[in-house]
């Protein structure tokens, strides 16, 4: 699929980081106690939303063919 619109294309590479991005080496590098595991296990969520609220702002935007594709409500 070609990327029709910039914000098309946003949700791919935003779609592709969340499926594709293995965090474990980061966990393994800064998680070395109990307390630094919590503080990067509520990072990676944190992060997580955020990325998921980037996609989620991006549907209606998406071309209307994509199978993702919400219309604003």
């Amino acid at each position: 699929m070609r990327a029709k619109t910039i914000p098309h294309a946003e949700y791919e590479i935003l779609l592709h980081v969340m499926s594709n991005i293995d965090i474990a080496p980061v966990m393994r590098n800064m998680g070395k106690d109990e307390h630094s595991k919590k503080r990067v296990i509520q990072a990676a969520d944190n992060v997580s939303d955020l990325i998921g609220n980037l996609l989620e702002r991006r549907l209606h935007k998406l071309p209307k063919e994509h199978p993702d594709y919400e219309p604003k409500v």
